[in-house]
């Protein structure tokens, strides 16, 4: 286990929290707690770490398992659980539940592989790859009913979007907005709110992107990072999909998606606008949303958090963001705030 100590450990000695999720691990009996080796990165306070299943156990299991460490006073560990059996319950691929440890926040869970969508997406598999999200979408939603998550309300976009001036101008721009800047900003994101909180509401995952996606040889996709879902805009995980901070692609074709979700979730009975260019700008509102927060995310992790690994994508975010308020009366004055702030001609976006 040297070595995961090793890139593992806090700088203050060794990893007590590794410590006590080993000790646990080896009560269950079901994995080579000496096997044990980092699984991925976590934007969050989780750390997920994968182990061999004894031999025993592997024709019923799996050959690995992956534990989950969430710090309770950081992380929500019922309510991953809540989530999780809530997008099983609809059909969606999720790690399973394998053994638990809620009050110290550890989990071990069924194993869905190294490969994301966003590691094995090109422009040839695309089509389908993201026929198969959507068609786990749409089953997500199709359970969808009021009270049962959290609800995306205005104060929740509202937080959110706040995530763009404090981090994003602010730390990142060292920009401190006047009145008139403010004001200019403050009705931008009235617009963005009356356009995402008029919108009918279902289940949410929140952050349903090429990185949370996992490939999977029967299955596909499985589903990760859900636990912060709640009930939201009905676009909102469509643009978390399509308009993906981490890839890319053409406008064109990204419509003809939408398109073909809208199709699908109609004939589904879903709450969609019926109005397929109401339902497009519902979408591009919605996306818009989540691309702000999202700078603002991205640098509050840089500079705040020590993991600047995401400031690489702080452009295309930023393409998105652009091209979007271009395209609407009510968010270019978003687009001549950003060309003051960053100094920059105003940029032309691709238009329908």
């Amino acid at each position: 286990m040297s070595s995961l100590y090793q890139n593992t450990s806090t700088s203050g000695g060794q990893d007590a929290r590794l410590q006590q999720l080993t000790e646990w691990l080896a009560t269950t009996g079901l994995v080579e707690v000496g096997t044990g080796r980092p699984a991925s990165a976590d934007a969050s306070f989780r750390r997920y770490f994968r182990y061999d299943v004894v031999p025993g156990m592997r024709e019923k299991l799996g050959a690995t398992l992956v534990a989950m460490d969430a710090p309770p006073e950081r992380e929500n560990v019922p309510a991953y659980l809540h989530v999780q059996g809530l997008l099983q319950q609809a059909g969606v691929t999720v790690p399973a539940i394998v053994a638990q440890k809620v009050e110290s926040g550890f989990l071990l869970l069924s194993d869905l592989g190294v490969t994301t969508y966003l590691q094995r997406l090109d422009s040839d598999n695309a089509p389908f790859m993201y026929s198969d999200a959507v068609d786990a979408l749409l089953k997500f939603q199709l359970a969808s009913q009021p009270g049962v998550l959290p609800e995306f309300d205005r104060a929740f976009v509202m937080r959110e979007l706040n995530i763009f001036p404090e981090w994003y101008i602010g730390k990142h721009l060292g920009v401190t907005l006047d009145e008139k800047q403010q004001a200019t900003l403050d009705k931008v994101f009235d617009a963005i709110c009356a356009n995402v909180l008029a919108q009918n509401q279902v289940y949410m995952h929140r952050d349903f992107h090429s990185r949370n996606l996992m490939w999977l040889e029967q299955g596909n996709p499985g589903v990760l990072d859900f636990q912060d879902a709640v009930y939201g805009p009905v676009t909102y995980d469509l643009a978390s999909l399509l308009r993906d901070a981490y890839v890319q692609w053409d406008e064109e074709i990204v419509l003809d998606w939408v398109v073909r979700y809208w199709q699908s979730a109609k004939q589904l009975g879903l709450p969609v606008n019926p109005d397929i260019d109401a339902f497009y700008r519902d979408f591009e509102f919605m996306a818009l949303q989540r691309h702000l927060k999202i700078l603002g995310i991205f640098c509050r992790l840089n500079y705040r958090d020590s993991k600047p690994n995401y400031m690489g994508d702080l452009p295309t975010v930023m393409d998105y963001v652009r091209k979007t308020a271009n395209r609407y009366t009510e968010l270019k004055p978003l687009l001549r705030l950003l060309d003051a702030l960053e100094d920059k001609a105003p940029s032309v976006g691709y238009t329908f």
